[in-house]
């Protein structure tokens, strides 16, 4: 595989600090459903460029996500893109693409169909919204199939056109809630190089994930939630030496978990591997920068098919309870 290129002079100096005005700006945020806290006192700059937003589920991420797009609003404080507030501004949010989490599809659509069917309600002409979708599917690698039913997709795929849907109409704030759900380590690598091309082009991506090592190949920034709260913000390394020292569990859905234990056994590169079933495993590392790599290499060498590779929730909880703790200390 080819290396990632770096969106990081966009948004940063040689010192990781964001050298461009912010474009994303957070004021003492909160939100609230019922009395259920989802997101509170996050005050925070996000500049051209790609910022990582990490934490485990429930950590808040996705709330933070739909104030920034302007679907919910804050309960408390100011949220402001491109210098003006997002809250019920349309001609703003035009401004802005969301990939979310949520699949929500039209199954009998072909992949075309569902991209120019929803980039008409832009009020631009057909002509306009067929060559956009068009544009869409082949940068995200779906060309070939756009004449296929949404239905028949492989998880994959439909994860590829929300993408396509969310950067179809050039927009200058990305944001995207778990991109990389569902897709292939090569697929991964593709959408990291789409990203961080369109990153170089002066625009700014909020892109949430549970690997770190995934958002520090494209960006050197990174916030990281806990419990509504901002925990960290700041260079990837830095956060990544902090969470090191905390064992991780790490979740792997394939066709030959044993075999792929044996494997990661063999390299000493976890302390021990449990099978779930037929078609999965947990392991326990302390260095999961080098289980990723590892992991890479072994679907290009070795017979073994990966479908999900993923923090465990309850370590991940885990690990942000601890920051947690010690930032209130």
């Amino acid at each position: 595989m080819s290396e990632i290129p770096s969106s990081r002079p966009n948004g940063s100096n040689r010192n990781g600090r964001p050298a461009a005005a912010p474009t994303i700006r957070l004021s003492n945020v909160a939100r609230w459903y019922g009395e259920v806290l989802g997101v509170n006192k996050v005050t925070v700059d996000i500049h051209p460029g790609i910022t990582g937003l990490v934490g485990p589920n429930g950590s808040g991420k996705s709330t933070l996500m739909n104030m920034i797009c302007g679907l919910l609003r804050p309960g408390q404080g100011t949220v402001t893109v491109l210098g003006k507030r997002v809250w019920n501004n349309a001609p703003l949010r035009r401004r802005v693409g969301y990939c979310t989490q949520v699949d929500h599809f039209y199954e009998s659509f072909t992949g075309f169909q569902f991209l120019e069917t929803l980039l008409r309600l832009h009020g631009r002409p057909r002509a306009w919204a067929r060559r956009t979708a068009l544009d869409a599917l082949e940068r995200v690698g779906l060309a070939e199939d756009r004449g296929r039913r949404l239905r028949a997709y492989s998880k994959g795929m439909r994860q590829r056109v929300k993408i396509a849907l969310a950067l179809a109409h050039q927009p200058e704030i990305l944001v995207l809630d778990e991109p990389f759900n569902g897709l292939d380590p090569v697929g991964r690598h593709e959408m990291m190089q789409l990203f961080s091309s369109y990153a170089r082009e002066n625009r700014t991506l909020l892109i949430s994930s549970h690997i770190l090592h995934e958002i520090e190949l494209m960006t050197n920034r990174v916030l990281m939630m806990s419990n509504g709260y901002v925990m960290a913000e700041g260079a990837v390394s830095e956060v990544r030496d902090q969470l090191r020292r905390h064992p991780f569990r790490v979740f792997i859905r394939c066709d030959r978990p044993r075999h792929l234990a044996a494997i990661l056994l063999e390299r000493d590169t976890i302390q021990r591997a449990e099978i779930e079933d037929e078609n999965a495993l947990t392991v326990a590392t302390r260095d999961p920068d080098r289980l990723y790599l590892l992991l890479n290499e072994i679907v290009l060498t070795q017979d073994i098919e990966l479908d999900v590779v993923t923090l465990a929730d309850e370590n991940v909880q885990s690990i942000y309870r601890y920051l947690a703790g010690r930032e209130h200390h």
